[in-house]
């Protein structure tokens, strides 16, 4: 526990987050050399070709400092506010956070929202200028701008270029001295007690809960129960991020991994949920759970082909299970048929969510224009 640090990178779109990541996977030497690239912690094509980060993506990496190694637990956010649910989602599981700016830009309005989010969960705040090596960056003006808004001194900002790698080795030694070890519950060896933070869905293994463990231990078979869905299930694996999931024997208190649930019916698990052991269902207290943001935007979604419409119903339970911000219901018009109206946090969403069906469950569908609800 002592050895854990669960921490966050923060900050407003295209200020080096998804690169300050892969220098961290170097360092660390979690991916080898020959197996590197840009953006490694983006997995979908769509975040690749675009060069944004859509999905939090979390990875268990190892370290050694002063003599001692360190777990250090990363989860990389989006920066885009159409996926600031992500970013919300991710900070209950950590301790601390890297507020990273672009010295070129300054502070933008994503840094502050996000700033503001890890100032409510008590996060230990890690502030840091990038791309110091751009010749338009104002290094000084940034750091007096950084200063201000966190009310800390200059000399406790840390200056890098995640580019070039310059600064990175310090600032990893930073987070494990400045970031606390992961906090637990007081009787931490006694009960399970893990929140669920993100999700996926396996054909094989059921749903796939990524949890931060804050009592408690989990292993295969254990038999475990969702306080707030009231579901129970019969844990096939656990594991690690690294980043690709790598099954373990248990999960232990502080940690941060997966645990493959066997539950297979995917609309009954949801992020924000509890999980415990189900011989320990009645002493264990639920995590509060998240506030689901409402949609700023709608569209409708009808498939070309008609009878295509279940197809399109699984596709968007299935992305909603990864992306709980997504609203649907069914509607029908004349001359389209049945289709759903949906709801977004803003335009790029809409696309993405449109794209995703298109490559992902390979789907011909027709869409609306967005528009805007007003009361």
């Amino acid at each position: 526990m002592e050895n854990i640090r669960n921490f966050v990178i923060i900050s407003h779109i295209d200020h080096g987050k998804s690169t300050l990541a892969d220098r961290f996977l170097e360092l660390t030497e979690t991916v080898p050399k020959n197996k590197m690239r840009p953006q490694y912690l983006d997995m979908m094509d769509l975040e690749r070709e675009r060069g944004i980060t859509i999905k939090m993506q979390p990875v268990r990496m190892n370290y050694f400092f002063e003599g001692k190694e360190y777990v250090l637990n990363l989860i990389d956010t989006p920066g885009h506010v159409d996926f600031s649910y992500e970013v919300s989602r991710s900070l209950a599981a950590v301790e601390g956070a890297i507020l990273l700016v672009d010295a070129s830009k300054g502070i933008q309005a994503q840094t502050v929202a996000n700033l503001e989010q890890a100032k409510a969960q008590k996060l230990k705040i890690v502030p840091v200028l990038n791309k110091i090596d751009l010749p338009q960056a104002q290094i000084e003006e940034s750091a007096k701008e950084v200063s201000g808004l966190l009310e800390v001194e200059e000399k406790e900002i840390l200056k890098i270029s995640a580019k070039y790698g310059q600064g990175v080795k310090g600032l990893i030694e930073e987070v494990i001295k400045r970031v606390p070890p992961p906090r637990q519950d007081q009787e931490r060896n006694k009960f399970l007690r893990a929140l669920i933070f993100d999700l996926k869905y396996d054909p094989f293994k059921g749903v796939i809960a990524f949890v931060r463990i804050f009592g408690g231990e989990v292993g295969e078979g254990d038999k475990i129960y969702l306080l707030q869905n009231k579901i129970s299930g019969k844990v096939k694996e656990v594991g690690y991020f690294r980043p690709h999931l790598l099954s373990e024997e248990k999960l232990e208190a502080g940690d941060i991994g997966y645990i493959a649930t066997g539950i297979k019916e995917s609309g009954k698990v949801r992020v924000g949920d509890t999980i415990c052991l189900e011989r320990f269902k009645s002493e264990t207290m639920a995590f509060p759970g998240y506030k689901e943001p409402k949609p700023m935007i709608f569209a409708s979604f009808y498939p070309k082909r008609p009878q295509d419409f279940d197809l399109l119903k699984e596709a968007l339970a299935k992305i909603k299970l990864t992306d709980p911000s997504l609203t649907f219901e069914p509607e029908a018009k004349e001359g389209l048929g049945r289709g759903f109206r949906l709801g977004f946090l803003g335009n790029l969403h809409a696309e993405i969510i449109s794209e995703r069906i298109g490559r992902e469950e390979k789907l011909e569908i027709v869409v609306s224009t967005p528009s805007v609800l007003y009361k």
